[in-house]
């Protein structure tokens, strides 16, 4: 399951991308506010993206805004979530691999036979574990220290 959406700007590429999804058979949820396409702010789509992602089982997200900067740092204020800004497959690939990311990022610019690939690599990426594992449990850990109110010391 593919959780999507999109401020006013990436509308278009949004649109790419779930017809590209659904002829792939992947089942997708638009998260798009289709009332006020002009006042649609990324912070808004970054939060509904992100807990539709957290309240769904194996679902991973896709982001989009002009740049995929912003809502990128809109999503990863979202306990739990995991947001990367990816231009190139291999960035993709890293940050599932790696961080075990669950929220793609996209600039709605980018070359859509790219973004095809940056999409495909993202979802068909496993996460690696291992080593990895413990500083993906370190990032949990700086979430729960942050909410509680408490410092950071680095270990588990």
């Amino acid at each position: 399951m593919i959780i999507i959406g999109s401020d006013h700007t990436g509308i278009e590429l949004k649109n790419n991308i779930i017809n590209y999804l659904k002829a792939k058979n992947i089942d997708v949820i638009d998260q798009t506010n289709y009332e006020d396409q002009s006042g649609d702010d990324y912070p808004d789509r970054a939060y509904e993206i992100c807990k539709k992602v957290l309240d769904t089982k194996g679902a991973l997200g896709i982001a989009i805004c002009g740049t995929g900067i912003g809502i990128s740092i809109a999503c990863n204020k979202v306990t739990g979530i995991r947001a990367s800004v990816c231009t190139d497959k291999y960035m993709a690939k890293m940050t599932r691999q790696d961080n075990d990311a669950n929220v793609l990022c996209l600039g709605a610019r980018l070359e859509l036979e790219n973004v095809y690939e940056i999409v495909d690599e993202f979802i068909n990426t496993e996460f690696a574990g291992g080593r990895h594992q413990r500083r993906v449990d370190k990032i949990t850990q700086i979430e729960k220290c942050e909410k509680e109110g408490v410092a950071y010391g680095g270990s588990l």
